[in-house]
């Protein structure tokens, strides 16, 4: 779901560069030093997913994991999205540098967002817990095609039909990253139960 170079307008660059800015401000502040190392792990997890292709009919599709970024980490997300992308623009040439704040914002904010409506129901355990976490996953992957799509769809009303293709396209993975994120969220809640009480009452 990366948005290439020369696609968007410079309004929409600036736009997506300042918010980005912003969310990734927030989220350095939020990070607690014995939290570092999930943080960057879950990073890595994020650039690797990414270069996981998965086919779909004719076309493929991949792991974003932006909402099980979401659930963890919180406001960590925007830092550990901007890393994860920045090496996947360096060293795959997937989106690249002029739209890496857009395209952090497309992938962060939709986590963050979902992380807050969320964190009530990731706090709780049992069936309440596994409903938060595949809400966390699948509408993350949802609001990121919708961020996507508003961004192309404001740049030129030439996009417009690509973008409703894009968010149909993510379907599919909407439901694959919900169920993933319930598998991940109910591994880590019984290996480290704090993760969460710690994460979403800061």
């Amino acid at each position: 779901m990366h948005i290439s170079e020369g696609v968007l307008s410079l309004p929409i660059l600036a736009t997506g560069a300042a918010l980005a800015a912003a969310g990734v401000f927030i989220g350095l502040k939020k990070i607690e030093n014995d939290r570092l190392v999930s943080v960057a792990i879950l990073s890595a997890a994020f650039f690797v997913g990414s270069l996981i292709h998965i086919p779909i009919g004719p076309a493929s599709a991949h792991l974003i994991l932006n909402g099980l970024l979401g659930a963890v980490l919180g406001w960590a997300s925007f830092p550990a999205i901007l890393v994860g992308l920045l090496l996947q623009a360096v060293l795959f040439q997937y989106g690249g540098l002029t739209v890496l704040g857009v395209n952090t914002f497309d992938m962060a904010a939709p986590a963050v967002l979902c992380s807050l409506l969320c964190g009530p129901l990731l706090r709780r355990t049992g069936k309440a817990r596994a409903i938060g976490a595949f809400l966390c996953g699948s509408l993350s992957v949802l609001l990121a095609a919708l961020f996507t799509a508003t961004a192309l769809a404001l740049t030129d009303e030439g996009f417009v039909q690509a973008a409703a293709t894009l968010v149909l396209a993510h379907v599919p993975v909407m439901l694959l990253e919900g169920g993933f994120t319930v598998l991940v969220v109910g591994y880590l809640s019984k290996a480290m139960p704090e993760i969460f009480q710690a994460r979403l009452t800061a």
